[in-house]
């Protein structure tokens, strides 16, 4: 036997795989439970990218073999890469309690902590690698994202900062911006995502630039940054998505719309791309815009989303000017409404159109329903003070205009909610 395991390692040794692998199965059928011909074996599976195979293997080497940490640090890995992450947490867990001065296996568990979103637990476990290996610029970054995740940016900073060349090191930079920006230090934090450009213009980093400059609404240079990359990076979709998101918070509405346009042929089903080319077509006025047509097709053909149907319906309402227009705008806020009565928009919007067609009095419903959904909905205040107008009463109008004005501040903040929500997507964007 020993010979026949010696020859199977040589034969791996000189990179014949297929011999070796002939070798390991013939020893495994005649001494089947021998630790180190199923470890072998699994790992020559693993060697050849075949985990599934390589599985049962280095679960009956652990089985046979308990109180070895590299066979239990192996099934782990294992378990990792077929995203099997709580197997292999409870793996790695035990090779670290049965050899904690396996630095590999700290690295590994630090990962997997980083996986289970516990940083504070994955900052222990580089810790625990760094006593091992100091002086790892790999571990020291890999410490300072789990400290920065953790929310200890101060002890983040200092270990990023001790590196050797962070000067010259993009992820170095890179991390020191996330760092600076959870501080609030914003400013800081741009010096340092421009920096990561400058040293690698990766995709990545462009990416964390451009963001940031989104972040705190600097949106000059967010178009500049997303133009450039989307030029430099045509198949990375979140560039041009960034794009039309830095036009539209700059209120270059006309610009924003052929981009969520684009985004929207090319992933017809998107509902996020819909919505916003919704609220770039509601924004224009004057301006020609072809374009929003697909936001037309895309409620008719996905009747459940009622924020697409309302933007729709609110563009046709706006703008249209036949029967035929109208009678779709009535038809796609139905459907809104009846998709998610409590969308306050879809209500308000009904009861505009019934008062662009002269229907005062059957708008007042629609508008109660709004302000009882959004008690703040200045515009919805104010045209409920219209429809009591017409009906003749004049004091529930006063009423309602008062609203309209102490709430329209609100209004307008609301706006700049939307735009922040839409932000902080972008930056949660894989």
């Amino acid at each position: 036997m020993e010979r026949e395991f010696q020859a199977a390692m040589a034969a791996e040794d000189s990179g014949d795989l297929d011999r070796a692998e002939s070798l390991l199965l013939g020893l495994r059928a005649k001494y089947p439970g021998i630790f180190a011909v199923d470890e072998s074996l699994g790992l020559l599976y693993v060697a050849r990218k075949n985990i599934a195979q390589a599985l049962p293997l280095l679960e009956a080497a652990a089985r046979e073999e308990p109180a070895s940490d590299v066979a239990h640090a192996n099934l782990g890995a294992a378990y990792f890469r077929l995203h099997r992450n709580q197997e292999a947490l409870r793996e790695l867990q035990r090779a670290a309690q049965l050899n904690p001065k396996n630095a590999e296996t700290q690295q590994a568990l630090g990962r997997l902590w980083m996986e289970a979103h516990k940083p504070a637990r994955a900052a222990e476990a580089f810790a625990a690698a760094l006593e091992l290996k100091p002086g790892d610029s790999d571990l020291l970054l890999a410490r300072a994202q789990a400290l920065e995740e953790a929310g200890k940016t101060s002890q983040a900073k200092d270990l990023v900062s001790s590196l050797p060349g962070v000067d010259q090191s993009a992820a170095a930079q890179s991390l020191l911006g996330d760092i600076e920006e959870k501080s609030g230090a914003y400013r800081e934090a741009a010096q340092h995502y421009s920096r990561a450009v400058e040293i690698d213009p990766s995709e990545a980093n462009t990416w964390m630039l451009g963001v940031e400059f989104l972040r705190h609404w600097t949106f000059d240079a967010a178009i500049r940054e997303f133009k450039a990359a989307a030029a430099k990076f045509p198949q990375r979709t979140r560039m041009r998505l960034g794009l039309g998101v830095a036009y539209f918070g700059n209120g270059n509405y006309a610009k924003s719309v052929p981009v969520f346009a684009d985004l929207l042929d090319a992933d017809a089903g998107n509902a996020l791309y819909a919505e916003l080319l919704g609220m770039a077509c509601t924004k224009l006025t004057q301006e020609d815009k072809p374009r929003c047509g697909a936001l037309v097709s895309y409620a008719e053909s996905h009747p459940g989303n009622a924020k697409a149907s309302t933007y729709a319906a609110a563009m046709l309402v706006h703008e249209g000017v036949t029967d035929e227009e109208m009678h779709l705008a009535r038809k796609l806020l139905q459907t809104a409404i009846t998709a998610d009565p409590k969308l306050s928009e879809a209500r308000y919007q009904m009861g505009m159109l019934q008062q662009i067609q002269g229907d005062w009095a059957g708008s007042v419903p629609n508008l109660q329903g709004a302000v009882v959904l959004r008690p703040n909905f200045a515009n919805a205040h104010y045209r409920l003070g219209l429809a009591y107008s017409h009906t003749g009463d004049k004091q529930t109008a006063q009423s309602e205009l008062a609203l309209y004005k102490k709430y329209y501040e609100v209004h307008e903040d609301d706006l700049d909610r939307r735009l922040h929500q839409i932000t902080k997507l972008l930056v949660d964007v894989h």
